[in-house]
């Protein structure tokens, strides 16, 4: 892979964002997922060609290590060999054909072995098709509307992170609460007495747990007869196989996965107690796509490249010797900057305590690790892939080092 230090050709790219801007609503919106979306404005690349393993390519042909891993969508590495052609398989057969396929019942029977409390499996399309899911049968179980929710749960009103056409009263069944902070989940349970009908939380993001805090959070809102939805989107398939209830051994009445379960192909599931899982027949949720097998022949394929945990240990350790080269690096320039996230899902953010030169020194750091050929997201972690080598975190390092070079002299 060759450093490009004198900054990256990106003419197709700016090209295609420009006519882009013009007739797609996300591109003419600069934020509309989360804020500064598009990363450093100039530096970095908007659109890609192809990818391959833990590398990709833009459409003017440059080369990048890849770290953002299309929001944690890719746990193998890109256009993994027996996933892609699990999928080609499926489509040669015919994929949408009127029938549920074989897949469908195998997927199913595997979440049910792999995810711990998991007796049922609803197969959805995306992430929030499944906590919307989750919320609507906690719902109907419990006979109550409020929810309490910590994270970012997906799109739909009820989880919506802006209040951009959602009717106010829709919102004012929805509260959060602080995270790691027991004594305030139990404050928002008691301000609404018999009300709430689900707790739903990623069970985490950057910070870990604190000890006793999922578990805690369980029996808090069982207390309350309420039910434990777990959003695993970003820790299922990648912390641990069956997730964060395996990692720490706690149990959530549902749980929601997508994103690393196939390894890029779109594909989601809720899975739970049986009695819970039940309300399917008392409500309404339905899919357009819900017949659609590619994806779940390809989440069969991800979860047999995942099983024996050879590769998912193999990208805890790879993320740890990130980590840990990161923070020795921050030390030695001297600047202000932590290591935040779990090795799997690493982040280093900057810490100077005037938000305006955290931003230059941010902007200085994640232009220059780009012009290096290493993609970095610079306000959302990370994500560690199989395909990763230590070659690769070696060049991450390497890049790293420079462009703190180049980041102190803005400091």
């Amino acid at each position: 892979m060759t450093d490009v230090v004198g900054g990256l050709r990106l003419d197709t790219s700016v090209e295609l964002l420009a006519r882009g801007r013009f007739v797609d609503a996300t591109l003419s919106e600069e934020d509309y997922v989360i804020a500064r979306d598009r990363l450093v404005e100039g530096a970095y690349p908007v659109f890609g060609e192809r990818g391959k393993g833990a590398r990709v390519w833009d459409v003017d042909g440059n080369e990048y290590l890849d770290f953002i891993l299309a929001y944690g969508t890719v746990i193998l590495g890109h256009a993994d060999p027996a996933v892609t052609a699990a999928a080609q398989r499926e489509i040669a057969d015919g994929f949408s054909i009127s029938l549920r396929k074989r897949a469908h019942v195998e997927l199913a029977e595997k979440l049910v072995e792999i995810i711990p409390g998991s007796e049922r499996v609803f197969l959805l399309k995306t992430g929030s098709d499944a906590t919307s899911a989750a919320v609507r049968l906690a719902r109907a179980y419990t006979d109550r509307d409020r929810v309490i929710r910590w994270g970012y749960n997906g799109w739909h009103d009820w989880a919506a992170q802006r209040p951009g056409g959602i009717p106010g009263p829709v919102q004012g069944y929805v509260d959060t609460f602080q995270y790691n902070d027991l004594d305030n989940l139990r404050a928002v349970f008691e301000q609404h007495p018999g009300e709430v009908a689900c707790l739903l939380l990623m069970p985490f993001e950057l910070d870990a747990p604190g000890p006793g805090f999922l578990q805690g959070a369980v029996d808090l809102a069982h207390e309350h007869d309420a039910l434990v939805v777990f959003d695993e989107m970003r820790s299922g398939f990648r912390m641990a196989l069956g997730g964060a209830q395996e990692l720490y051994r706690v149990r959530a009445d549902l749980a929601t996965f997508s994103k690393a379960m196939a390894n890029g192909w779109a594909v989601s599931a809720l899975t739970g107690r049986a009695d819970v899982m039940a309300m399917v027949g008392k409500t309404h949720i339905s899919s357009t796509f819900y017949s659609n097998s590619v994806s779940m022949a390809a989440a069969l394929a991800t979860i047999g490249e995942l099983e024996d945990g050879v590769k998912l240990a193999h990208v805890q350790v790879m993320g740890s010797r990130l980590q840990d080269g990161l923070a020795e690096l921050a030390d030695r320039h001297g600047l202000p900057a932590r290591v935040r996230g779990m090795p799997q899902m690493p982040f280093f953010e900057f810490t100077h305590p005037e938000p305006g030169r955290s931003r230059v020194l941010q902007d200085a750091f994640f232009a220059e690790t780009t012009r290096r050929g290493v993609l970095l997201h610079p306000t959302h972690h990370w994500f560690i892939c199989a395909a990763t080598t230590n070659e690769d975190i070696e060049h991450v390092l390497a890049a790293a080092n420079e462009a703190m070079t180049v980041a102190a002299r803005s400091a």
